[in-house]
């Protein structure tokens, strides 16, 4: 481009000629835009439009029709599974009762927590002690949550659990009484 004025050669996008300063002719503060600026714009609309149809397929494609499961939230304690017995079936705590017991042992719910406390009760029963069984430490207010408790005998009085507790300790050395209070 030139000016008209003085003639002077100056930039497309040039807005004042630098010798005479002129303004000089064209669409815009920064001159003409060059057709091959404006042949992009096209080819940019039709990318995106053709990314948004890709993407909308997509979501079509994998979508499951089918209603999502609930959430299921765990609030503490456990869940009880019914499963068939495969040997001689374990005591269970009485419902609503309080009592004494001896505590062979309490095995974190963590890992193979229960797996272990059902072979030490089965170890229990087969050394011949009475109403072996194992409980969930959280559904009881007077022991400390998270634990598998692997218990012999259900007592009246702490005197009758001291009775056998030295037979216990047989199976266990660190048995204990315990009361058991819901």
């Amino acid at each position: 481009m030139t000016c008209p004025r003085c003639a002077a050669v100056a930039a497309a996008t040039q807005e004042y000629c630098l010798q005479c300063g002129l303004r000089l002719p064209g669409s815009g503060r920064f001159g003409y835009v060059a057709l091959r600026e404006r042949r992009v714009a096209v080819p940019l609309l039709l990318t995106l439009a053709a990314a948004a149809g890709g993407a909308v397929a997509a979501i079509a494609a994998t979508r499951d029709d089918a209603t999502p499961a609930p959430a299921i939230t765990a609030i503490g304690g456990s869940v009880t599974v019914a499963r068939a017995a495969t040997g001689p079936v374990l005591a269970s705590w009485p419902a609503n009762t309080d009592g004494w017991t001896i505590v062979l042992q309490s095995l974190p719910k963590r890992g193979r927590g229960r797996a272990a406390a059902s072979a030490l009760a089965d170890a229990a029963r087969r050394r011949g002690l009475p109403q072996v069984g194992i409980i969930d430490s959280g559904r009881f207010a007077s022991l400390h949550p998270g634990y598998w408790t692997v218990f012999t005998g259900v007592y009246q009085t702490q005197p009758d659990a001291n009775g056998v507790l030295q037979q216990a300790r047989t199976v266990v050395k660190t048995a204990h009484v315990q009361r058991i209070a819901r």
